[in-house]
C-alpha cells in the first residue's frame, strides 16, 4: 500500500520526531537515513526529498528540541504569577522535558554535535543563548517589581539558572537515569532562590 503523501512541513516534523525517538532508544549511532525512513514508514529516497543527509536530520532534531524549550517558556510567560514562580515553573518544565526524553542529552552530548563540527556547535550555542535570553527576560521582570536583587545582572542570573539544569542532566545521563534529576532540581532551586531574592521576601 502506498504511503500517503504529506506536506513538506508535516513530513519534516515526522522525520525529526522519528529521529529523536531513534536517538532515545539507540543513541546517535543508531541514527541513519535508512533507520529514519523505516521508522516513519517511507523509503529512504523520500527522506532525501526533505534532508540532504544525516547532518541535516541532526539539525532538525536540535530545532525540535529548541521548539519544545520555547514552548516551556511560552507556557509560563503569560501566567498570572510572580516572576520567581515563573522561573520555578520553567525549571520544572525543562527538567520534565529532559527526564521524559533521554534523547535530549544523547543528541546534545553526541559526537555529531560536540565532536569537532563547528556548525553543529553553533546551532547548539544558539539554542542555549535562546534559553538564556528567555530566563534573563523573566529575571528583568522580577527585578522591576523588587523580587530579585538589582545588583545582579539578569544575564548572570540566567547562566546560574541554566547551571541548575545542564550539569545535572550530564550526571543523570551518565548514571543511566539513576541520578534523581527532579529531586536535585528542587534542592538546587532552594539555593538559587535564596541567592537571588530580595531579602524580606517570603
Amino acid at each position: 500500500m502506498a504511503t500517503k503523501r504529506l506536506g513538506t512541513g508535516i513530513r519534516r516534523d515526522q522525520i525529526a520526531e522519528a529521529a529523536l525517538e531513534i536517538v532515545r532508544s539507540k543513541g546517535t549511532r543508531g541514527l541513519s537515513v535508512a533507520a529514519v525512513a523505516k521508522k516513519v514508514g517511507i523509503v529512504p529516497s523520500a527522506v532525501y526529498r526533505h534532508f540532504r543527509n544525516k547532518d541535516d536530520i541532526v539539525t532538525a532534531v536540535l530545532q525540535l528540541i529548541q521548539s519544545r524549550l520555547n514552548a516551556n517558556f511560552q507556557a509560563v510567560k503569560h501566567q498570572e504569577i510572580d516572576a520567581l514562580d515563573k522561573l520555578h515553573r520553567l525549571l520544572h518544565h525543562h527538567i520534565e522535558l529532559i527526564a521524559g526524553n533521554n534523547a535530549i542529552p544523547r543528541i546534545v552530548f553526541s559526537e555529531e554535535v560536540l565532536g569537532g563540527m563547528p556548525e553543529k556547535q553553533a546551532e547548539l550555542y544558539a539554542i542555549i543563548q535562546d534559553v538564556l535570553s528567555h530566563v534573563a527576560a523573566i529575571v528583568g521582570d522580577a527585578q522591576s517589581v523588587g523580587a530579585v536583587r538589582k545588583d545582579l545582572s539578569p544575564e548572570d542570573v540566567a547562566v546560574a539558572f541554566f547551571g541548575m539544569i545542564q550539569p545535572a542532566a550530564i550526571i543523570w545521563h551518565l548514571s543511566g537515569g539513576a541520578f534523581d534529576l527532579k529531586h536535585h532540581a528542587e534542592s538546587a532551586w532552594r539555593l538559587f532562590y535564596d541567592a537571588v531574592r530580595v531579602r524580606g521576601e517570603p
